[in-house]
């Protein structure tokens, strides 16, 4: 006799949900990132071959991490059931399992490199409650629902064992249904006040940070710099709105009293510098625009900020760049990387910064904080890391950000793009608004047109300039015909050059393409 399946796969996904949400508990004290579960999701993101990554973005969008935790959580749930179907007679399968489970967590943990020490403590937490668990419900559920053994006389008059169906009395029922209700109700209390208490309270940290008070402004924003009565977004985006594009699964949350920047490597004097020490120097506030380099053609992954900080120029020529030096290689508190040209970042005019605020408050979690770099005219995963925590001058033969092994460009300056936003609702035939958004960050915008179906280019109307290093908002009224009226858009950039008509994908330096959108006029 074996145990019921549906009995013998809850032992053992009460039991793997038990162990989960105890170490999710411990990483809450020794760091959000050593949660099993977590780590093992990092770890797929680090491992993932980029067409599997691309496959994700493409499918999933800005949801593909809930993507990958609801994929893992199905593959337990999966190894669960196939656990199960070889438990019902011997817990041995089944403690396997939580071994060789404990493992991978264990792995995952200790080669975060982001983790101290203590992080080991989550995952060896989680082993040994799941270690203790499925064999204590494995054994009641086979006193509840398994076979016992009586005495018996066999065939030839002797005494025999045998095992038959035990009698599921009140009793036994109400202790493993009591068990398991405990074991589940423990593991949700476990988990919340794991996912409550992860981590020092940011939000306060963040509140008790003086106001910014910078000795240079972004200059005010121009009437007329955006078209958002047709349908673009505003100049500036709320923070709110802000497109959020990163590797982690656990954001991190750093403090800013227990944050430092090192500049070191091929540098004349290396420098460690903590959060009071960029407040005390001249901060500047510069409005900018960031794009993504995984923004498709028409998408939305690029917005605009005023942004307050420091400038990276002169932090290098502080520390004195030496010949030779190719690279800006940062790194983030989560262990992501990125190489940055440092030819680009000592630009005069290229405005690159260590940012701290962002439209005039601290820097969001998701959005860096407490401090991120961004350098203009650069795709941020070359440019742009935010939780920022080292910088290294090196050549580009030394060192590989995170994103150049899967494939992707090493040098990706922002490409010329327009899209189009607007009209929305309702279209009558006739003379129509129509309206859009342009780019070419640090190269600036000097045209976009725009046409109907097939017919003839025609100029749009551009917002004014706010800088080269913004966006721009353009408007065209055109002729749509009742029926389908299919709307294009190009921009010319500052150099003379068109956006291309052939489109490309975003890997792996950038989409190309016109933007097109078919409206149906009444």
């Amino acid at each position: 006799m074996r145990l019921p399946l549906g009995t013998a796969v809850l032992v053992v996904v009460l039991a793997l949900l038990a162990a989960l949400t105890a170490g999710h508990f411990v990483a809450a004290f020794v760091g959000p990132g050593a949660s099993p579960f977590l780590a093992v999701g990092n770890s797929v993101i680090d491992l993932a071959p980029s067409w599997l990554v691309e496959f994700g973005k493409d499918v999933f969008g800005t949801k593909n991490k809930l993507a990958l935790l609801l994929g893992i959580g199905v593959a337990l749930v999966l190894i669960a059931l196939a656990a199960g179907a070889v438990s019902r007679r011997r817990a041995a399968p089944g403690i396997g399992l939580i071994i060789a489970l404990g493992a991978v967590g264990l792995a995952a943990v200790v080669t975060r490199p982001e983790l101290g020490q203590l992080a080991v403590t989550a995952p060896i937490v989680s082993f040994l409650v799941g270690i203790a668990v499925f064999p204590w419900l494995h054994r009641l559920a086979l006193e509840t629902y398994g076979p016992r053994t009586v005495s018996g006389t066999g065939d030839a008059g002797g005494a025999v064992e045998v095992r038959e169906p035990r009698a599921v009395t009140d009793a036994s029922r109400r202790r493993f249904l009591g068990s398991t209700i405990g074991v589940a109700a423990g593991a949700g209390v476990a988990g919340l006040t794991g996912q409550t208490f992860a981590g020092p309270d940011i939000q306060a940290s963040r509140a008790d940070i003086a106001p910014f008070a910078p000795a240079t402004t972004a200059p005010p924003i121009p009437a007329g710099a955006d078209f958002a009565a047709n349908g673009t977004p505003t100049l500036i985006t709320p923070n709110r709105d802000f497109y959020t594009i990163h590797t982690a699964l656990v954001v991190p949350r750093v403090p800013v009293d227990e944050w430092t920047l090192r500049i070191h490597g091929m540098v004349e004097r290396p420098i460690t510098l903590t959060y009071d020490d960029l407040r005390q120097r001249p901060l500047v506030e510069r409005t900018l625009t960031l794009a993504c380099v995984s923004n498709p053609v028409g998408g939305t992954l690029i917005s605009t900020a005023n942004f307050i900080g420091v400038d990276l120029r002169d932090l290098l020529r502080e520390a004195g760049v030496k010949p030779g030096a190719e690279q800006l290689y940062s790194t983030s508190h989560d262990g992501f990387t990125a190489g940055t040209p440092v030819d680009a970042v000592m630009e005069p005019d290229r405005r690159a910064m260590l940012a701290l605020g962002m439209n005039g408050e601290p820097l969001p979690v998701s959005h860096g904080f407490p401090v991120r770099m961004i350098v203009p005219g650069l795709y941020g995963f070359v440019s742009a890391t935010k939780w920022l925590v080292d910088l290294e001058l090196t050549t580009w033969k030394a060192k590989q950000g995170y994103w150049q092994p899967r494939g992707w460009a090493r040098e990706a300056p922002v490409k010329t793009q327009s899209r189009i936003d607007g009209p929305l609702g309702d279209i009558t035939a006739g003379d129509v608004v129509v309206a859009g958004t342009a780019w070419a960050p640090h190269v600036g915008i000097d045209a976009v047109e725009v046409r109907v179906d097939d017919g003839p280019w025609q100029r749009a109307e551009l917002s004014t300039e706010v800088s080269v290093d913004t966006w721009r908002m353009w408007r065209a009224t055109v002729r749509m015909s009742p029926g389908r009226n299919t709307v294009t858009c190009r921009a010319t950039d500052r150099t003379g050059a068109t956006q291309p008509e052939v489109e490309t994908p975003v890997a792996p330096d950038g989409a190309t393409g016109w933007h097109s959108v078919t409206f149906t006029a009444q």
